[in-house]
């Protein structure tokens, strides 16, 4: 359906319609340009966001835990999805908002051409219609001045006392008006043709193709709403499949965590190889009654060591218990020799890491600056080799301290393997020792031999009893000797300090702990780290030995 046909008097309507054309338009552009910018705000408070619950330190430093681990992974696909955002919003820009405004632009400027022609054209037609209109009342003016003209000359005539001078001149006067009166006609018929001609024109041609194009804009405005909605989802739809590729990132992310990992990391990460505290051991305070009876009857003898007051018993205990759970006091040494032995492995392990990344890096700068030295070598007017040359001096030092350091660090790290596999390759031995029958306990409390069993090592106490004061009437027997390989300083509450070389007898094993009990010549005891010492335990050794 053509406008130009059903709607040739609307021009006025039209021109209103194309108006809000234009100005939808222009307001679906509108609309475009604010999603555009909720997607640029959502992208940027998400990357904000991801930002602000990022490690502050290096991931090297932060416990490897898979939950962690996954969330880390969650935080950089949602830092992808932030992204896919960011291309929504660039897309609906450039191929929706961009699109419109310039489109907006040229159906304006083409509105206005096609107005400003039916303007024209209607102009043109008022101006036929006003000679027309001039003509026709010419025409009538001249037409009433004839009949004047006529009727004086009809007077006269019939007038008997008029001279014929005033006949003859009111004759003329009437042809001259008449003859007017016919020129009149003739212009206004003309007139009045070529009007009829330019209506029709105007009504049949011009308008109908003026309010064409009109309808051609209009509906090419139509057809390009219709291409933008499609494009605005187009947008969207593309990135679909990146952004369900970061949501299953973040599902397999939350697939990944792992319970027993991260259990298994904590144990790895703080245990100290000791082992926990054991029970309480009963004090028989009855020992102290004299019972009467029969003179058959065997009295218990008083036991002096027993005499303890309950509330230091339990302090004392309570000390006995916790005795390595004390932080050192002393400095941290560099070689981390304060640690336990696995502790210390750890950390010189972590340390021997490090040292080999910051290594790998000062390898590649230095490859870079010589690759650099011959570019310049080869094409002085780029550099001059010389000025690189001082950097290039200090990479290479920095490497050749970085290589003692990893090869001081590794010196470290085989001793305390090395230490640690001796150990499990003596205990087998000093076992035969440590699980021969004990002695029997005399009333009095001292060790008598069996003649039965030759090999009989002495009473041990509560291995999970640590004495710290070491305060007993009866020192225990020494059942080997061992020489320290190492210094240790010996700060931690019940640890025995000893220096390098320097002989201690052992008056109790190792119980796997990593920690083995012994006793100076002057008589000090205490623990010391089965790892630093070299042991020999006696093969013969019984119940009653010399005391020290």
């Amino acid at each position: 359906m053509s406008w130009g046909t059903e709607l040739w008097d609307q021009f006025d309507n039209l021109e209103k319609h194309t108006q809000w054309g234009i100005d939808f338009l222009e307001r679906y552009a509108k609309f475009v340009k604010e999603r555009m910018e909720i997607e640029q705000n959502y992208a940027k408070q998400l990357r904000n966001l991801v930002k602000k619950y990022c490690p502050k330190r290096s991931k090297d430093e932060e416990p490897r835990f898979s939950s962690l681990l996954s969330f880390y992974t969650i935080l950089n696909e949602l830092n992808d999805y932030a992204g896919q955002r960011e291309v929504v919003a660039e897309e609906m820009g450039h191929k929706v908002y961009g699109e419109l405004m310039r489109y907006s632009q040229e159906l304006k400027s083409e509105r206005k051409h096609h107005l400003q022609e039916g303007r024209k054209a209607q102009q043109y037609l008022d101006h036929c219609w006003k000679q027309m209109d001039n003509s026709k009342k010419k025409f009538e003016r001249e037409c009433r001045e004839a009949e004047k003209a006529q009727m004086s000359y009809e007077r006269l005539d019939n007038d008997i006392n008029a001279t014929k001078s005033e006949v003859e001149k009111a004759k003329s006067q009437l042809y001259l008006r008449t003859h007017m009166a016919d020129e009149s006609k003739n212009e206004y018929a003309a007139q009045l043709q070529n009007f009829n001609g330019e209506q029709w024109k105007h009504f049949n041609v011009a308008i109908p193709q003026i309010f064409k194009n009109l309808q051609d804009m209009d509906s090419r405005r139509t057809v390009k709403l219709g291409e933008t909605y499609k494009s605005f989802a187009d947008v969207e739809r593309r990135v679909i499949p990146i952004i369900s590729k970061c949501l299953e990132g973040m599902v397999s992310a939350a697939k990944s965590v792992d319970d027993r990992r991260d259990s298994l990391i904590v144990v790895e990460s703080f245990k100290s190889g000791f082992e926990p505290p054991g029970d309480f051991p009963f004090e028989d305070f009855s020992q102290n009654i004299y019972r009467s009876g029969s003179d058959g009857t065997i009295s218990t003898p008083k036991i002096d060591t027993m005499k303890t007051d309950p509330k230091h018993s339990l302090g004392k205990a309570k000390n006995k218990l916790w005795l390595f759970g004390k932080k050192p006091k002393g400095p941290a040494l560099e070689d981390f020799s304060h640690l336990p032995p696995e502790q210390r492995r750890k950390k010189l392990q972590q340390r021997i890491d490090e040292l080999n990344k910051e290594l790998q890096k000062e390898v590649d700068q230095r490859d870079a600056l010589n690759k650099m030295k011959d570019v310049y070598e080869k094409s002085p007017q780029m550099g001059d080799p010389g000025s690189l040359q001082p950097k290039i001096a200090e990479t290479i030092s920095n490497i050749e301290r970085l290589r003692v350091e990893i090869h001081k660090n590794e010196a470290w790290l085989s001793e305390v393997e090395g230490k640690q596999s001796a150990r499990g390759d003596r205990r087998p031995s000093a076992e035969v020792n440590h699980h021969t029958p004990h002695g029997r306990e005399s009333p009095e409390g001292s060790y008598t031999e069996d003649p039965s069993q030759e090999h009989r090592s002495p009473p041990q106490p509560d291995p999970h009893e640590f004495d710290d004061e070491f305060d007993d009437d009866d020192p225990l027997p020494a059942i080997g000797h061992c020489k320290a390989l190492y210094a240790f300083d010996g700060q931690n509450e019940g640890t025995l300090a000893m220096k390098e070389g320097e002989v201690l007898y052992i008056i109790e094993e190792d119980k796997g702990d990593g920690w083995t009990r012994a006793r100076k010549q002057g008589g000090e005891e205490g623990y010391v780290p089965t790892s630093y010492v070299d042991i020999t335990l006696e093969k013969n050794s019984k119940g009653a030995v010399t005391y020290i």
